[in-house]
């Protein structure tokens, strides 16, 4: 497939036009995982901690807020890791629920309907409770692989923030993301905690990723069939999700034919 100056170059993926090969790119990861025991003592359910660690994140089983988990008698939290930002992202994203439109031709972007809704929590000892003003920026590529507003592309598609309301909660209606080479098909987001002024007082950045059966049925369907009916590289060969990806695994529901939706639920503990 010839080089589209639209979409990541195929020879160096994820690099920002202006960036060394060796610069920020979504080779890297940045945080760490909290082993099971750390996660005991951040929960306040073993000597010694008090605060939060790397990252300060932990997430809700699928329990929902305040539930234990059965097996272990804790809440249900668990890690997630933070990963890298990559070279994408764009600053004062639009405010917007539906992401699909391109700000600048008022055209939607093509592909398989997505409703991505985050749960953000604040994590204590004994459950979770809703964390509201909670900046989540989110972003992604288009069923042909290529992003908006970067390598010449001055167009805005497949990008925006909103801020959590009272339940913690944000919806966002977008398209399944395609694939472009070296990467596993993947959604960027990164949650920003504000104070009373509107300022973000912490960061937390990360990936969430598809099961591959989802990403099959995607794949066989156009737009996505022309660039191709399979990615060429699966999670388990992604150097990103190998990181801990199966933690950011979404549980998409639905079918290519009417859409999917998916629910992340994370607790927040920074800023």
């Amino acid at each position: 497939m010839p080089n589209d100056p639209h979409r990541p170059n195929p020879a160096a993926p994820d690099l920002a036009p202006t960036q060394e090969p060796d610069e920020d790119n979504d080779d890297e990861m940045i945080g760490t995982l909290l082993s099971r025991r750390h996660a005991l003592r951040l929960l306040g359910l073993g000597a010694g901690a008090t605060a939060l660690g790397a990252g300060g994140v932990l997430a809700q089983r699928s329990g929902g807020a305040g539930q234990a988990s059965a097996a272990s008698g804790l809440p249900g939290c668990v890690v997630r890791p933070a990963m890298t930002e990559g070279p994408y992202f764009v600053e004062s994203e639009p405010r917007r629920s539906d992401i699909r439109r391109d700000t600048t031709t008022g055209k939607l972007s093509a592909g398989v309907p997505l409703t991505l809704n985050f749960v953000v929590s604040r994590v204590a000892v004994g459950g979770c409770t809703p964390r509201g003003q909670v900046l989540i920026d989110v972003w992604h590529c288009d069923a042909q692989g290529a992003y908006s507003g970067v390598q010449g592309n001055t167009g805005n598609f497949l990008r925006g923030s909103q801020v959590t309301d009272a339940q913690g909660r944000a919806k966002f209606t977008t398209i399944y993301p395609g694939w472009y080479r070296g990467r596993a098909v993947h959604i960027h987001f990164k949650l920003r905690p504000l104070n009373a002024s509107g300022k973000a007082t912490g960061e937390f950045t990360s990936q969430l990723f598809f099961p591959e059966s989802v990403n099959s049925a995607v794949f066989a369907r156009a737009p996505y069939s022309a660039h191709g009916t399979k990615a060429d590289t699966p999670n388990a060969q992604d150097s990103i999700y190998r990181n801990g990806g199966n933690q950011l695994l979404l549980n998409a529901k639905g079918d290519p034919a009417r859409g999917y939706a998916a629910t992340f639920d994370i607790g927040l503990n920074i800023g």
